[in-house]
């Protein structure tokens, strides 16, 4: 494996690590708060965890076996991103019903997702911009749909800190409840166009 191609190794492997603290976290504060997009947050976080594993796997068996091949090589890479591209969907769609179910005004303690998601918003820019450099350089598919990915998670990131900060500021009014129902909403729709894109890609 050269140095590029450790350097995406590396970079995947981080990327699992570093994502595998946010739903442990998220799954604990859901004991002391109930804000919708605080939920659909630890969904969506899950789902990608699995997502990124698989997409770590992906990338390691074909840049290890340098006879694989190119075939089937790509085949791995595209039923990998396609995985992605699932999970993408099964988490916006979850996300939705989560948020046309819940009713509740008061949302209890949503700060240990606020720090989740502040954090997120940083880490996954860091991400973001690395995949994408990653990817001009290697054109590899895997690092491209991570780009994309991590791209989603940073704007979804923010827009997840902004309804949580409305939810801590005014909390149990009608203000916390419309604003954490919409980035609820905006966070599932975003992450399904994102999902939706990258299955079509796939298949063509």
């Amino acid at each position: 494996m050269d140095q590029e191609k450790k350097k995406g190794y590396r970079t995947l492997l981080l990327s699992v690590l570093m994502s595998a603290y946010g739903p442990v976290i998220l799954g604990l504060g859901l004991r002391v708060g109930h804000s919708s997009t605080q939920i659909s947050d630890f969904t969506r976080r899950t789902a990608e965890l699995l997502a990124l594993i698989v997409a770590f796997v992906v990338y390691a068996v074909t840049n290890r076996h340098r006879d694989m091949d190119e075939a089937r090589k790509k085949g791995l890479e595209r039923k990998g991103n396609l995985f992605t591209g699932i999970i993408m969907c099964i988490s916006g769609l979850s996300m939705l019903v989560i948020s046309f179910l819940s009713t509740e005004t008061d949302k209890g303690n949503v700060v240990p997702a606020l720090v989740i998601a502040f954090l997120g918003v940083v880490a996954n820019t860091i991400f973001w911009r690395r995949y994408t450099s990653l990817y001009r350089k290697q054109n590899n598919a895997i690092l491209g749909v991570q780009a994309r990915l991590y791209g989603a998670k940073s704007a979804v990131d923010i827009c997840v800190t902004v309804a949580l900060a409305a939810v801590l500021a005014f909390p149990g009014t009608k203000i916390s409840y419309w604003v954490d129902w919409i980035g609820s909403v905006l966070v599932s729709l975003y992450m399904l166009r994102c999902g939706i894109k990258t299955i079509l890609e796939q298949r063509s």
